[in-house]
C-alpha cells in the first residue's frame, strides 16, 4: 500500500518546487495548502539568557493528507502519538523564564523527531501494540518525504535557535529537553515522578538530579525508565556532538495531564532551571565520548 497524498507532490515527482509550481497549478495549490502545516513552533524569549527549551513530542498533529494514519481518533490522545502535558509545560516554562523554546509540531506517529534519520524506529509500524496502517508498508519516496518535510525542518529550527543563543551570549547555551512517560508500562507501575536521561555528559544532569531529589516527596530516576544514550537522537545530534551542556527531563504524564498539574510542575522546575542556567560551568563547550560509540 502506497501512502502517497491523493495528489502527487513534488517530492514524489522528483521535481524542484519552483518547477512544480510553474508547471502545475494543481500541485501549486497542494503545496500552498501543505505550507500551512508547521513542523515546529518557535516560542519567543530572551536569547541573551543562554537557555533553550525543547519539546520534541509536544503535539499530536498530522497534516490533513494523512488522515489519522488509519488509526482511531483515540490513538492521538495516547502517549503513542505525543508526550502528554509537555506542550503546556514547555510553554509555561518558556514564559516564566523568558527563554526561547522549540516545539515539535507533528505527531511522532508520523515520524519521530527524537530519532536519527537512519534509525529503523524513525517511522513506527507498531507502537505499544497499536498497528499503524498508514506507516506500513511505506515506500522509500514517502519515507524520504517525511524526513525532508517534517523531521529536518524541526531540527533545523532547533539548530538555528541554539546558534542564535550561542551567538548572543558568546558561550555555550544550556539545552533542556522535556518529555513525559506513562505511569504504567506493560502492567508494571513506574514509581518515578520524574527522571533525568543522559549519555556521558553529567554536567547539567548532576545539578538537575540533585535539586529534584532534594524534594523528599519526589522519586527521581537516573536513566530510568529509559537509557539516555541513543545515537542520533535530539540530545546526541545537537548537544553531544557539539559539547553543549544538556539534560533530558522526563515527567510522569499523569502528573502533568491537566492544567493544575502543569502549573505545579512549572512552578517546581522554573527555579531549578534558573539556578542551573546561572552556573558558568553549564555554559562551556566540552565534548564527551558517547556510550553509543565513536562519533562519525
Amino acid at each position: 500500500m502506497d501512502h502517497a497524498a491523493p495528489f502527487p507532490c513534488p517530492a514524489r515527482l522528483n521535481l524542484p518546487v519552483t518547477r512544480a509550481i510553474s508547471g502545475s497549478p494543481a500541485i501549486a495549490m497542494i503545496i500552498s495548502l501543505m505550507s500551512t502545516f508547521k513542523s515546529f513552533e518557535l516560542l519567543s524569549g530572551n536569547h541573551d539568557k543562554g537557555l533553550v527549551l525543547l519539546g520534541d513530542h509536544a503535539m499530536s498533529r498530522l497534516p490533513e493528507r494523512y488522515g489519522r494514519l488509519g488509526l482511531p481518533d483515540s490513538a492521538f490522545q495516547r502517549h503513542i502519538a505525543y508526550d502528554i502535558g509537555i506542550e503546556g509545560l514547555v510553554r509555561s516554562l518558556s514564559s516564566m523564564l523568558d527563554v526561547p523554546a522549540v516545539l515539535g509540531g507533528f505527531s511522532r506517529l508520523l515520524i519521530d523527531p527524537n530519532r536519527g534519520e537512519d534509525d529503523p524506529t524513525l517511522i513506527m509500524k507498531i507502537s505499544d501494540g497499536a498497528i499503524v496502517p498508514g506507516n506500513h508498508p511505506i515506500t522509500d519516496e514517502e519515507w524520504n518525504y517525511r524526513v525532508e518535510t517534517f523531521h529536518r525542518p524541526y531540527h533545523n529550527a532547533v539548530s538555528e535557535t541554539i546558534d542564535r543563543v550561542a551567538n548572543k551570549t558568546g558561550k555555550a547555551p544550556l539545552v533542556l529537553s522535556l518529555h513525559s512517560y506513562t505511569p504504567v508500562w506493560k502492567t508494571f507501575p513506574r514509581p518515578w515522578h520524574a527522571a533525568v536521561l543522559w549519555d556521558t555528559d553529567h554536567r547539567a544532569v548532576a545539578q538537575l538530579l540533585g535539586m529534584l531529589r532534594s524534594d523528599p516527596d519526589l522519586v527521581v530516576g537516573d536513566n530510568e525508565p529509559y537509557d539516555g544514550a541513543l545515537k542520533g537522537d535530539t540530545m546526541y545530534r545537537h548537544c553531544m556532538l557539539t559539547g553543549i551542556p544538556h539534560a533530558l527531563l522526563e515527567v510522569r504524564q499523569d502528573l502533568i495531564g491537566d492544567e493544575p498539574g502543569i502549573a505545579a510542575w512549572a512552578k517546581r522546575l522554573a527555579p531549578i532551571f534558573e539556578t542551573m542556567n546561572a552556573d558558568p560551568a553549564l555554559h562551556e563547550y566540552n565534548v564527551h565520548v558517547s556510550r553509543t560509540g565513536p562519533y562519525e
